[in-house]
């Protein structure tokens, strides 16, 4: 076992000890029941929040008896609490109510708060649970249950269109931070009751609610289970988003390509619910997270299904040419600008050589510095002010292109070549994708630097075998190419008709393998015969 295994051997042992022996939800106040005393639930409370600015505790009167309301002012509407709640108290005559037990607080909210969503709890931590999920608690005197009532929400992003995976024909809707928003696109597009939402709560500390998505009677009930077992089996402090998520799921994560497919777009989302996939929606992120992922998913665009067949065909035909150009097109100009001169025509050779000529640099030092020059800038254009992100990657990229063949730095085909490169590496609509094959193409340059071709050749195979090995929830991450399965070839590299596309996917082994029964090809209207 090399030093670098014996780091992770260890490293794994701390992390299985530090969390293992903990519980998800953290029993801060432990696990005792609500006190018949109000006094002491409130000084119980009270010291579990500590000196937060934004917890409150107002005293309230419920006909003869006291009582207080507990809540988060940064996670309710202020406005919303007095008028639902605290008016209602104030102006109703309760005389004749005495709360002492669930019934009677049920008596109390089907004459005041009739219309709030609302739960009963019994014990101090679900007190604070229900506080920190923005509910606004209410505690009676000589009274053991507490009756919390939801008041208003956060504000959160409103429904705008995607920034990443953009169309030009389809839906303009996107995912929010809000889950609850997220799962309401959802159902607005499958409107089905065997569409179903499990709710889980993930990290120690953040708490966050991570809720699994399927179509109940299609999704396949072992990638479901062994999915809903990883999620059980996160121990960690805090879930912040879907990336996190991923990491902690995903098959194999010592490789550059995504296993799990993203996407902020709910046509693409519902779609992938019908064909028998799970989604993972986690609150607070946009990115909903889809399961098995295989590779062409991630050369797909949602618009390949709002336009014609050939033409959604041809545009997906030109994700894979550009893929194989950003990943291969610079280490092939660097082996034959370096040991393949005879692969050229003699007058592109000459004419390659004539630029290169004052160049002082080898080819692969040069391709070197206009690759990175370029990611340099793409990644400024990102992190920039979106106003001046995307000047100062177009102006910078042509005033240093230009300066550097000026200088005799790089020659005149090498920048033709990086902005071919650059421009390809666009086209794919996944973003985590690209970003592997833009690690992958200076693996490629460094090999072809070192054997040429054959050093291309040679990286390529391993690529393919690595892919090959690859597993998403044990889907093969090459399907259905390999292995290859004839019936799910209608929407691969070539997308047949919707109409002629009557099967779900095979390798996800669905429980209802047919999409569409009995569908005929459009044909025109029969036209009667005119006998007169």
């Amino acid at each position: 076992m090399n030093i670098f295994q014996q780091m992770l051997s260890s490293f794994n042992q701390k992390q299985k000890k530090d969390t293992t022996s903990e519980e998800l939800i953290p029993n801060i106040v432990g696990n005792k029941n609500l006190s018949e005393k109000l006094s002491e639930n409130t000084t119980i409370i009270e010291e579990t929040f500590g000196n937060t600015v934004d917890f409150s505790s107002e005293k309230i009167r419920v006909g003869n008896q006291e009582g207080t309301i507990f809540y988060l002012g940064s996670m309710i509407a202020k406005k919303q609490l007095t008028d639902h709640l605290v008016l209602p108290l104030s102006k109703a005559t309760l005389h004749d109510i005495e709360v002492v037990s669930e019934t009677d607080l049920e008596a109390l909210r089907l004459k005041l708060f009739s219309g709030i969503s609302h739960n009963y709890v019994t014990k101090l931590h679900e007190v604070v649970w229900q506080m920190l999920s923005g509910f606004v608690v209410m505690i009676v005197d000589n009274c053991q249950t507490a009756l919390s009532i939801e008041i208003g929400d956060i504000e959160y992003r409103s429904i705008v269109e995607p920034s990443t995976q953009t169309i030009l024909r389809g839906p303009k809707d996107g995912f929010t931070e809000s889950i609850q928003t997220n799962i309401s696109l959802i159902r607005r597009r499958i409107k089905n009751p065997r569409l179903q939402f499990e709710e889980y709560v993930v990290g120690k500390d953040s708490r966050t609610t991570v809720t699994l998505s399927y179509v109940d009677g299609i999704v396949n009930q072992d990638i479901l289970n062994e999915l809903r077992t990883r999620i059980r089996k996160i121990k960690v402090t805090g879930i912040y988003d879907s990336g996190n998520i991923e990491e902690y799921i995903q098959d194999k994560s010592f490789t550059p390509f995504p296993l799990i497919f993203n996407t902020e777009r709910p046509d693409t989302t519902a779609a992938n619910l019908l064909e028998g996939k799970i989604v993972i929606l986690v609150d607070g992120s946009p990115f909903v997270l889809t399961l098995p992922a295989v590779l062409p998913d991630f050369l797909e665009s949602a618009e390949d299904y709002y336009q014609p067949f050939f033409m959604g065909s041809f545009l997906r035909l030109i994700r894979y040419l550009a893929f194989m150009l950003s990943l291969l097109l610079p280490s092939l100009y660097v082996a034959i600008t370096t040991f393949h001169h005879e692969l050229m025509p003699t007058q592109l050779l000459i004419s390659v050589q004539a630029q290169r000529e004052g160049v002082p640099f080898p080819a692969v030092v040069e391709v070197l510095i206009m690759e990175i020059t370029f990611e340099v800038l793409r990644e400024a254009g990102i992190r920039m002010p979106r106003a001046v992100g995307q000047t100062v990657s177009i102006v910078g990229a042509l005033v240093i292109g230009q300066a550097a063949v000026e200088a005799g730095l790089v020659s005149n085909v090498l920048v033709i070549i990086v902005a071919l490169t650059a421009i390809a590496s666009f086209v794919s609509p996944i973003y985590n994708f690209s970003i592997s094959t833009r690690l992958l193409r200076f693996l490629f340059i460094f090999a072809a630097s070192i054997l040429g071709l054959y050093g291309v050749l040679l990286l390529l195979i391993v690529m393919v075998v690595h892919l090959v090995s690859l597993r998403s929830f044990g889907v093969p991450y090459l399907a259905p190419v390999a292995p290859f399965i004839i019936e799910s070839q209608k929407d691969v590299m070539i997308r047949f008709p919707i109409w002629a596309n009557k099967e779900r996917p095979k390798y996800l082994q669905p429980e209802a393998p047919l999409k569409v029964e009995n569908q005929p090809p459009p044909s025109p209207p029969k036209q009667e015969d005119d006998s007169s």
